[in-house]
């Protein structure tokens, strides 16, 4: 009986298993992360180097906003604790929309409140030029201030992830409100793990 059970279970568990481990998904390539230097929640400098030789899911939000970002942070959370497995090996950055506000000590007590694992999940604010010029650049989003509601700034930004490889180029954009987007995320980034360890 024990062998009939083997035969059976092992071929259903292992060949789907290995099938799905040799997908090589059609990433595309959106162009390569430039140059920057903001400050992260530590107050140290964060500089592109930092994602040099890892997969890195990014984001974007601003401490004050309640309406998306809460809801984005959540699933970045997700995201994050799906792939505990990967470690160090992926990292996750969330950039601020609302420099002018969100301080070094502002983004901590946010990671904080969120349950980012601060060996993997970094959070920068920066200079808003510079900031300005990387999102609605090259990271495809938008830091445009549509109104404020009491004294709260409205910033219209999109929920999307993007994902960047370890030589800093840009292999994919991500809805994040789709959970069918966010399994080709994490399938993808596990991709871009397994093949740079063969590199």
């Amino acid at each position: 009986m024990l062998v009939i059970f083997a035969a059976a279970v092992i071929p259903a568990v292992f060949v789907p298993t290995m099938f799905c481990r040799n997908e090589r998904p059609e990433l595309a390539d959106l162009g390569t992360l430039p140059d920057f230097a903001f400050t992260d929640e530590r107050g140290q400098p964060f500089t592109q180097e930092a994602l040099r030789g890892q997969v890195t899911v990014i984001d974007f939000i601003f401490t004050r906003c309640d309406q998306i970002c809460p809801v984005v942070t959540q699933r970045m959370r997700g995201v994050q604790d799906k792939t505990f497995d990967a470690g160090k090996r992926l990292k996750f950055v969330s950039i601020t929309v609302d420099p002018g506000y969100d301080t070094p000590e502002r983004l901590a007590a946010y990671a904080r409140e969120n349950g980012a694992d601060d060996a993997r999940w970094r959070f920068l604010t920066g200079p808003a030029d510079q900031i300005r010029a990387i999102v609605e650049g090259p990271l495809m989003n938008s830091m445009r201030l549509e109104r404020e509601i009491n004294s709260i700034p409205q910033i219209g930004h999109t929920g999307h992830f993007v994902l960047v490889d370890g030589d800093l180029r840009i292999r994919g954009v991500y809805g994040s409100s789709d959970v069918t987007k966010l399994d080709e995320l994490m399938r993808d980034a596990r991709y871009l793990i397994r093949t740079r360890r063969r590199d």
